[in-house]
C-alpha cells in the first residue's frame, strides 16, 4: 500500500505519517513547499507521479477566528484545495480520507449528534470544510470523511498548549463553560485513520476520544494534571465574544464507528494524561 499524507507537518498529519512509517507502510508526506494544494495542476502532477492507493488529506486552514476576515484564503485551502486533491485522487484511482470537523453542525440541545444530522455551519471555517466534504462525496466512491473535534497534538498550537502557557502567566483565567464536545488526541485519531486504510466500510464517520466536557472542564483537568495553580472562572459564551460563532453542542456520536468494527478511542482524560506525560 502506498499512501500520501497532506498537511504532514501539522498536528494530525505528522502523527499519521509517523504511524504509517512505523508500521512499514510506503508513505510520504506532502506539505508546503513540496505541494501547494491550491494549485490544481500541481496536485494532479504530484499524485500522478506518486500513484498512491490512498491519500489522507489533513491539510487545512484551521484558524477559525481569522477565517472570518481571511475568507478567500480559507476557501482556497479548505474548499478549492480539497477539491483539487479529490480530482487528483479520482484521476489516479486513489481512495481518500478527508479530515473534517464538528463545526459543520449547529445542533442545539445536549443529545449526541449522528452522522445523518443535517450540517448547518455557524462560521466560515465550518462552511469551507463542508464544501470540502461535498467535493469528496460528489467525485469519489472510495472515501472516508472523518468529523472530529477539539484536536490537540504535539505539533502546532492548540487549546492545551494555550492553557499551559496562560496558567503559568496569569492568576486567573476565564473559560467558556457552555460549549461541550470531546477533546481528541492526534495520536489516537491517527490509529483510527490507520484502521480505515485497511477497511472497505466507506462513508462519513465521527471519530473523537470518548467522553464529553466543556472547555472549562477541559482546562481544569489540564491545570490539575499539570500541577498549575490558577483560578479558572467559568463564563458563558455570551461573555466571551469571538469573530467566529462556535456550536454549543459538539457531542458527536461514535455509534457508527463502533458498529462498523473500528476501535473505540480512549477517554479524553486518559488521552490528556498521555499527551502531558509525553
Amino acid at each position: 500500500m502506498r499512501v500520501v499524507v497532506t498537511g504532514s507537518e501539522g498536528q494530525l498529519g505528522s502523527d499519521v505519517l509517523e504511524l504509517l512509517l512505523s508500521n512499514g507502510i510506503d508513505a510520504e508526506g506532502a506539505d508546503l513547499p513540496k505541494l501547494d494544494i491550491t494549485d490544481k495542476n500541481a496536485c494532479m502532477d504530484f499524485l500522478a507521479q506518486k500513484k498512491p492507493d490512498w491519500v489522507v488529506h489533513c491539510a487545512a486552514y484551521t484558524a477559525v477566528d481569522k477565517a472570518e476576515t481571511e475568507r478567500e484564503l480559507c476557501r482556497a485551502v479548505n474548499s478549492t484545495g480539497t477539491e483539487n486533491i479529490v480530482l487528483a485522487c479520482k484521476e489516479c484511482g486513489a481512495g481518500m480520507i478527508y479530515i473534517s470537523t464538528d463545526y459543520v453542525y449547529n445542533e442545539p440541545g445536549e443529545h449526541e449528534i449522528e452522522e445523518t444530522a443535517q450540517p448547518s455551519p455557524l462560521n466560515w471555517y465550518g462552511q469551507t470544510k463542508l464544501c470540502g466534504e461535498n467535493a469528496v462525496v460528489k467525485n469519489l466512491e472510495r472515501y472516508f470523511i472523518v468529523r472530529t473535534s477539539w484536536v490537540f497534538g504535539e505539533n502546532g498550537g492548540n487549546f492545551v498548549k494555550t492553557m499551559l502557557k496562560l496558567g503559568r502567566e496569569k492568576d486567573e483565567i476565564s473559560i467558556v463553560c457552555d460549549q461541550v464536545g470531546s477533546p481528541t488526541y492526534t495520536k489516537d485519531l491517527a490509529k483510527t485513520i490507520f484502521e480505515m486504510l485497511n477497511s472497505d466500510r466507506f462513508g462519513i464517520y465521527h471519530a473523537t476520544n470518548s467522553g464529553f466536557c466543556s472547555w472549562y472542564e477541559f482546562a481544569c483537568e489540564i491545570f490539575k494534571l499539570s500541577g498549575i495553580s490558577v483560578k479558572a472562572i467559568p463564563i458563558p459564551s455570551s461573555e466571551y465574544p469571538a469573530p467566529a460563532t462556535r456550536p454549543m453542542n459538539s457531542r458527536l456520536s461514535k455509534k457508527k464507528l463502533l458498529e462498523n468494527g473500528f476501535s473505540e478511542l480512549p477517554h479524553w482524560q486518559d488521552a490528556l494524561k498521555r499527551f502531558l506525560n509525553h
